[in-house]
């Protein structure tokens, strides 16, 4: 699970998860803005989820781990001795690295096959990477008359009424003895006496925090290990959460003048749940927020009083989220507490913030998606997805009316930009699609109307049409599909499809600009984004409607997705593939399971294929909180047969099945390797069983369906994690998958260069 990081605040909320982690790489820009910002990492990626984040995350549980004992309490069970259970584990170890060296000997044997076609993809992404980034310059935080801003790995400070460009260099990370990490987040005192950045290696899902103090000579004064949020209460008080074992449950305060100490001022008990940061707009309250799939809690702290106690909102309701801004003495509550389920904007006093006091102030459309929420002085804006378009809905507080403007039907993702002061009478963002860099756009309060910024400098392809379907699944619910394709390209039945599939946490299809997806429209494929339940496109409805004992729903809703596009034209079964990354890999390696005559070709990066046993691991970092997505199959029986019937790795069996190219990390504590290699090889034994049976006979001209033998290949890197890799990282990873699946289907056509099936 894959959705971006942004800071884990609103974004993640309206996503429904407590984490989403997607990092940024040294050449992508830093977090530099409030919670609310998100500045996206250029980043090539062909397997979309999100917000993985990351997401959030949004990353699911860590796969299977072999041989060990589960801690079933059922009547009867007997539990293994100590000495028994380190047995297994040394017999598990010895499997796993027995595994790993024969599929990276695999790999090693047939990567040749691909090497002239991957260099070629590299090429062309980077041209294209070099030309619509070329101008793009990091994001600028403004304090009065100062404005600071990040570039290769410094920091800098200007003056903002400096029409020259003259900065100085505050420092660089370098200097600070992390070369090889980047930054994460950056946020500044009130004062600006002090500078609070985090730093993160791809290699780690944990981040170094240092605290510089600025002047003449910036020296640092204090570095925190192991830090994912933090935000300052005041000119010289830091709060900020620790994070272990991918969860985060304590956050801590120090400070910085001659009484300098460190305490714990919350704990939170509930592993299903994550804590943290966030400062009201205002910078009136700084919020500690306690979050898991389907509930949140949040408490206070008075910026003007920051060594008090925190004070609770309100006590967790089973199943409700909320949010808090402040404004007047007002909080504004942005929740799903009431009917029906979904967002609302509510309020309620300061000093009476329980939600029997809750006045509703706004609620939203029937299927209709909250992507984003941004507080101002007298306004607060909106930012909607319905049935597939973008909208703005700018609520007036002086005058209680509320405006909608839908947004260009091009756009299919949107970045909020920093907005340090809440006074302002702008709000900026950018919107952007598959293949359509971000164009910036401006919303002015005071002239009531949307502004286009400057033109694109760089050409814009201008030959791609999207076209907005509706599939309908087998219970006739109505499923929407976005597809681009090339104006000029004819017989659009002969073209390759890439489809695309997440499905889970409440988490969109990441349909941000990506340089491949152009290369692919120029190149003649068909890109076809799947909106299957279980995401969040649609609204919280859409997540429930696909999660725990509803996720069939999601795998009917993408065979009802790929049928309704090979009926229309868009392309056929042999010229399809299908991307998944992390929870995506569940929808994905179930269809392979189900309808493998559908689809020609899969590449899934770091994939959740084996829910069954992953759920039934508690020692696992994730496993408890992900029961709320998944459920519970050590308590619930008959969730237990349920996850059964749909999990990729429980039900693979000998049939002929798709080639599948799947990338996977070494260090990837979401996901763990061992799950991943023992599905590869059980896969690949169940493709080669099924072509034994059927004599795996393969006639020179053409390929007998059913007798040929897929590719069946995993790729595992030593670097790189399941929330973030750099550019160059991943530039090579997407254009092995690319050469994959060129290599695959141009073979439908071409059958006697079929490469040889792996070992």
């Amino acid at each position: 699970m894959k959705v971006r990081m942004c800071c884990a605040g609103l974004r993640n909320l309206l996503q429904g998860l407590r984490f989403s982690a997607k990092y940024y790489s040294k050449h992508n820009l830093p977090q530099t803005m409030c919670p609310y910002s998100k500045s996206k990492p250029i980043k090539c990626c062909i397997l979309d989820c999100s917000e993985s984040t990351c997401t959030p995350r949004t990353a699911p549980p860590g796969s299977i781990l072999p041989c060990r004992f589960f801690s079933c309490k059922q009547e009867g069970t007997k539990v293994p001795s100590k000495r028994k259970q380190n047995t297994s584990r040394v017999t598990s170890d010895l499997l796993h690295k027995n595994l790993l060296k024969s599929e990276q000997e695999n790999w090693n044997d047939i990567s040749p096959t691909y090497k002239a076609m991957t260099k070629r993809i590299k090429g062309k992404l980077e041209e294209l990477h070099n030309m619509y980034t070329r101008n793009s310059g990091s994001p600028r935080m403004r304090f009065g008359e100062n404005v600071y801003f990040e570039e290769n790995g410094c920091i800098f400070l200007a003056k903002a009424d400096d029409d020259e460009g003259n900065a100085d260099i505050l420092f660089s990370i370098e200097d600070l003895g992390f070369s090889d990490a980047f930054i994460q987040r950056i946020r500044i005192s009130p004062d600006q006496s002090y500078m609070a950045i985090s730093l993160k290696s791809e290699n780690s899902e944990e981040a170094t925090c240092i605290i510089m103090k600025l002047g003449n000579f910036p020296v640092v004064e204090k570095v925190i290990p192991s830090v994912f949020s933090f935000e300052w209460a005041a000119n010289d008080v830091l709060y900020y959460t620790t994070q272990k074992n991918l969860k985060c449950q304590n956050v801590f305060m120090t400070t910085f003048t001659y009484q300098k100490h460190t305490k714990l001022v919350y704990t939170e008990q509930d592993a299903r749940f994550f804590v943290d940061l966030y400062c009201t707009k205002d910078r009136r309250f700084l919020t500690i927020n306690s979050n898991s799939k389907t509930t949140s809690e949040v408490w206070l702290v008075d910026c003007r009083h920051p060594f008090e106690s925190p004070a609770l909102v309100q006590a967790r309701t089973m199943g409700v989220f909320y949010h808090i801004e402040h404004r007047k003495e007002q909080l504004y509550i942005l929740t799903t507490y009431g009917e029906p389920a979904e967002y609302k904007l509510m309020k309620a006093p300061v000093a009476c913030s329980g939600k029997e006091n809750w006045q509703l102030v706004y609620a939203l459309e029937k299927k209709t998606k909250l992507v984003d929420f941004e507080m101002f002085s007298d306004d607060c804006i909106m930012f909607l997805k319905n049935a597939g378009h973008l909208y703005l809905n700018v609520i007036s507080f002086v005058s209680h009316s509320v405006q909608s403007i839908q947004l260009p039907t091009w756009a299919c993702e949107f970045e909020l930009e920093s907005h340090l002061e809440h006074t302002t009478s702008t709000c900026y963002f950018q919107l952007s699609s598959p293949v359509h860099p971000p164009k910036r756009f401006a919303y002015s309060f005071k002239e009531n109307n949307l502004i286009e910024q400057a033109v694109q400098e760089v050409p814009i392809i201008t030959n791609c049409h999207t076209t907005r379907l509706l599939a309908k699944s087998k219970d006739e619910t109505l499923v929407p599909i976005t597809v681009f394709h090339n104006k000029n390209s004819k017989e659009l039945h002969r073209r390759p499809l890439l489809v695309h599939v997440y499905g889970a946490y409440g988490i969109d299809l990441n349909m941000s600009f990506k340089e491949e997806k152009l290369m692919l429209i120029e190149e003649g494929w068909i890109l076809a984004y799947c909106h299957v339940r279980g995401g969040g496109e649609q609204g919280l409805s859409w997540h429930r409607d696909g999660c725990q004992r509803n996720k069939l729903k999601g795998l009917h809703d993408l065979r009802a997705c790929i049928m309704l596009l090979h009926k229309l034209g868009f392309s056929q079964p042999k010229h399809t593939a299908l991307a998944a990354a992390s929870a995506g890999g569940v929808l994905a390696g179930a269809l392979c399971n189900t309808d493998p005559a559908l689809i020609r070709a899969v590449v899934l990066q770091a994939p959740f294929v084996d829910v069954l046993n992953t759920m039934m691991k508690t020692h696992l970092p994730l496993t408890i909180e992900e029961q709320e997505e998944w459920g519970n199959p050590l308590e619930d029986e008959i969730c237990m047969k349920y996850i059964k019937s749909y999990c990729p790795y429980q039900n693979i069996k000998p049939q002929c099945y798709p080639s599948v190219f799947i990338t996977a990390y070494e260090n990837d504590e979401r996901t763990p390797l061992t799950g991943i290699l023992q599905y590869v090889q059980k896969l690949r034994k169940a493709a080669l069983d099924h072509a034994s049976r059927k004599s795996k006979k393969v006639i020179t001209s053409f390929i007998v369906p059913g007798n040929w033998i897929p590719n069946i290949i995993l790729d595992v890197q030593a670097n790189g994690s399941h929330c973030d890799s750099s550019w160059e990282h991943s530039l090579n990873e997407v254009a092995r998958h690319l050469a994959f699946l060129s290599r695959e289907l141009e073979e439908v056509c071409h059958p006697q260069h079929h490469s040889k099936p792996c070992k």
